[in-house]
């Protein structure tokens, strides 16, 4: 039954017709473990301690970022550098003293995956990388646990359910996962700051409907959101027999290469921050290539750089690089973390040029080994 501060909190369910007290016992008795505490795990979590989700779990070894702050409105500035998952029970917990919250500042793993999935019902994918992705969805499958999916990339977004009724699954949308350097992360290629939040819900929505039985529930379905022209579109989805092949939890790497993608990799050469000190220090000719934005560099680059922004790199033509290079010029690319530099890479590939190296870790590597920025 439900206490007399339970009725009070969640009178406005009560009086909603086909919810009532009925679907309000079946949200108290119901858990949901939300994997990732980040864009789409915030609001989503908000949301399902708020209408009552009996207990939730919550799966994330990350530390607030000021960068989060864009998007992940759970957290502020006091919050920085503190565990995301410790930072968002201690709050969702004044918003509802009613239900249990347990966080889990871990990772979510294949070691661990048992464990965290156990005595949970319906699990929320609110995680930004392939690998983890199809990690969830295959723990959700050997485990047989409902598992609501989604994802946001720049202005769109996609969300669906899986594993619900022996529907879809993740790999019924994607069968196998794409290359290392498919999808930029979010810290590479930006999200619109209310994005994530839109998404993330939808899936609150959806757990809701599944746990309560009202509506129909996104099984066999991918909702599309396009945040730019304000529009959905739906695209079914069938199941395959993708899940009897699921018999054993493993971390993915994600290695897959085709032979166009191997010849890329022999063209294409990492190089570490070290190597490029001692390759200028020699003073060979050699372009360092500088792909991020505008802003990015106003704060900090490495001298002397040339500035190509990626954009100018994802059209037919190639971009406008100094006269004085030849197509076998060494050039160095880099960026943030070392994506955006390797798309970059390809494209300058694609065109011709072959002494291509692509700065691993970008920046970020270059400054936290010390070497001198302006």
């Amino acid at each position: 039954m439900l206490s007399a501060k339970e009725t009070d909190q969640y009178q406005r369910h009560l009086s909603l017709p086909g919810f009532g007290v009925e679907g309000q016992l079946k949200l108290k008795k119901s858990s949901v473990l939300v994997i990732g505490a980040g864009g789409l795990g915030c609001p989503a979590l908000q949301y399902l301690v708020a209408a009552g989700v009996g207990k939730i779990g919550i799966v994330d070894d990350d530390f607030v970022d000021i960068s989060n702050l864009q998007r992940q409105v759970l957290f502020n500035h006091e919050d920085i550098g503190s565990s995301k998952a410790k930072v968002a029970k201690s709050k969702l917990s004044l918003l509802n003293p009613n239900i249990e919250i347990i966080d889990y500042p871990d990772r979510f793993n294949s070691v661990n995956a048992e464990n965290l999935l156990r005595g949970f019902d319906v699990v929320v994918d609110g995680t930004d990388n392939f690998s983890t992705r199809y990690l969830i969805n295959d723990a959700c499958i050997i485990y047989e646990k409902i598992l609501v999916y989604g994802a946001i990339f720049q202005f769109e977004g996609q969300v669906s359910v899986f594993n619900f009724n022996n529907g879809p699954t993740y790999r019924c949308l994607f069968p196998s996962p794409p290359s290392s350097n498919a999808l930029p992360s979010c810290s590479e290629i930006g999200v619109l700051g209310v994005l994530p939040g839109i998404i993330g819900n939808l899936q609150a929505l959806e757990v809701i409907k599944v746990i309560t039985g009202l509506g129909d529930p996104l099984s066999g379905r991918v909702l599309l959101y396009d945040a730019l022209k304000q529009r959905t579109r739906m695209l079914k989805l069938n199941p395959t027999n993708n899940r009897n092949l699921i018999t054993s939890l493993k971390e993915i790497s994600l290695s897959c290469v085709t032979n166009q993608d191997e010849m890329r990799e022999k063209i294409i050469k990492e190089i570490s921050s070290q190597e490029l000190v001692s390759i200028m220090d020699k003073g060979n000719e050699v372009l360092v290539l500088d792909v991020r934005e505008g802003w990015e560099r106003e704060k900090s680059k490495i001298s002397p750089s040339h500035h190509i922004p990626l954009g100018e790199f994802r059209s037919d033509k190639c971009p406008v690089l100094p006269d004085l290079l030849s197509n076998n010029i060494k050039i160095i690319v880099y960026c943030k973390a070392g994506v955006r530099s390797r798309i970059a890479c390809q494209s300058l590939q694609e065109h011709g040029f072959k002494e291509l190296h692509n700065l691993s870790g970008g920046i970020l590597e270059w400054e936290s080994e010390g070497f001198s920025v302006s």
